[in-house]
């Protein structure tokens, strides 16, 4: 009982919000399987992307809690984070066409969500604050490759929601001295994404017989990594990375629209018959691109390939049906 109880005195505990989305759930499974030292509370609120089914395999871990919860809730955000020693903040809105038709819940959200767990971590000190952001804060380049400092010139209200929390965990840094680090990761791809994202959501078209909406000519250019190389990315930036600092992930894998609209319907035994061109979206940013180099330096380097990547990815959704077909419009 004594070795026991020691053990358990010996564990960590991270605060994972949004930890039932995409990139949240994919970051818990893996990070409960990597690190034995470690407890996780996921605090998701369980919206329309972030799905209980989605971490169904891990549930009952003895080291994970799920807390259904806004992460704008001042007393809930307190009650939780005056309990762990690291905060890994994924809960946002994230999905751009949604933010042109209703940007208010992106502000609050992303914005004040963020807000209020800052607070909590300034009253009730931990020794870690990762900020999960992402590529789109820079705006978009013609040529060349965005660095950590580069301006940001966020282009819709999406992206401006999290550039803005974004330079709040800056200001905490550099004001309160709190322990901030901030990731800003390219486009991820892999399983369990919701299929209103563009890679799921061509595949459960072209699973269903319907075709793919390719916005506008088709050559706006998008840096791809799988989500397991970004998880890998953030568990590094979390173990290795130097407080009040940026790091970049990007996977290296730049495509335009149309391209990897290709590349889909080739896997799926399509044509391009099956492609159908809409009205392009409102403010389209043109090209993402993310210079690596700093987390590099460190150490880090994707894993996987997109070709293999993209394959098994597809795979996954052609599996499991029962995860995706009530999701599906």
């Amino acid at each position: 009982m004594k070795t026991l109880n020691k053990m358990a005195k010996k564990l960590k505990t991270i605060l994972i919000t949004g930890g039932c989305g995409f990139i949240g759930s994919n970051f818990i499974r893996y990070f409960l399987a990597k690190h034995q030292n470690y407890k996780i509370i996921n605090l998701d609120k369980l919206t329309y992307a972030g799905r209980l089914e989605n971490l169904k395999d891990v549930a009952n871990h003895p080291r994970y809690k799920f807390v259904k919860g806004d992460v704008c809730n001042k007393n809930l955000v307190n009650s939780l984070v005056k309990k762990v020693d690291e905060i890994i903040h994924f809960a946002a809105e994230s999905h751009v066409d949604r933010s042109i038709s209703g940007p208010v819940a992106f502000l609050r959200t992303n914005v004040l969500g963020t807000l209020v767990l800052l607070e909590a971590a300034r009253q009730h000190p931990v020794k870690k604050f990762l900020y999960i952001s992402t590529d789109e804060v820079y705006g978009s380049i013609k040529k060349g490759k965005f660095s950590e400092t580069s301006n940001l010139a966020p282009n819709s209200p999406y992206s401006v929601s999290k550039t803005s929390a974004d330079l709040l965990c800056r200001a905490y840094y550099k004001t309160y001295g709190l322990p901030i680090l901030i990731t800003r990761s390219s486009n991820n791809f892999g399983p369990y994404q919701f299929p209103e994202k563009v890679i799921p959501l061509f595949i459960t078209n072209l699973r269903r017989g319907k075709k793919v909406p390719l916005y506008g000519t088709g050559k706006n250019v998008r840096d791809w990594i799988y989500v397991l190389d970004n998880c890998l990315g953030l568990d590094f930036v979390l173990q290795h990375g130097q407080m009040g600092e940026v790091y970049n992930i990007g996977g290296g894998n730049e495509l335009s629209n149309l391209k990897l609209t290709k590349t889909i319907l080739k896997q799926l035994g399509k044509n391009n018959s099956w492609i159908q061109p809409v009205a392009d979206r409102l403010g389209h940013d043109w090209r993402y691109a993310l210079d690596c180099t700093k987390i590099k330096k460190l150490g880090w380097r994707p894993k996987y390939k997109f070709n293999q990547a993209i394959k098994e990815t597809i795979n996954w959704y052609l599996k499991n049906k029962w995860w995706w077909e009530p999701l599906a419009k």
